[in-house]
């Protein structure tokens, strides 16, 4: 018995240790163009100096002391594209993110999750499918994992330049 439950604990230990998201299978493959930036670059890029004055400068780099790790996936093959939807219909579910967004307008269909945080307003986690976005045949898959604020997000957008983030900027307005 006890072989069983320290055989049990390592296998939980070593999980932590070494998870994988459900989305790194996106990354590197030919039809699929990634973005991956992890807590120790936004720990790097928070600490750029800037003048006191600039207040949305300096709101972005607060804003990136509290992010762990943005995914950026992007694709305007049809199968990788199809895959991505149902991994996104599956992570949410099993996540427990609640659905913030779903809509559809002429061809381009959108859908946000977010998982909720601690306090009224924080953000664990968001996740973003966006089919046919910015107006081309281009899906955009993201996920965006940390402690923040959902209105944050638009700071983030404007300056990292995330691809169909124009549509998740518009969708969290006022949320």
């Amino acid at each position: 018995m006890k072989k069983i439950i320290v055989t049990v604990v390592l296998i939980l230990i070593s999980n932590t240790f070494f998870a994988q998201s459900v989305f790194d299978k996106y990354e590197g493959q030919e039809s699929i163009s990634s973005i991956i930036v992890n807590k120790k670059m936004f720990q790097m890029m928070s600490s750029v100096k800037v003048d006191a004055n600039d207040k949305e400068t300096q709101q972005y780099l607060n804003l990136l002391k509290k992010l762990d790790v943005l995914k950026v996936f992007t694709t305007a093959n049809t199968k990788a594209a199809t895959d991505m939807k149902l991994t996104a219909d599956m992570y949410w579910k099993v996540a427990g993110m609640s659905e913030i967004k779903n809509s559809s307008d002429y061809g381009k269909n959108l859908r946000i999750w977010i998982k909720s945080g601690e306090t009224e307003g924080q953000i664990k986690e968001i996740l973003m499918y966006n089919e046919n976005a910015n107006n081309v045949n281009q899906t955009v898959l993201m996920n965006l994992t940390g402690n923040f604020n959902l209105n944050e997000i638009s700071v983030l957008i404007d300056k990292m330049k995330i691809p169909g983030g124009n549509e998740l900027k518009k969708a969290t307005k006022g949320k």
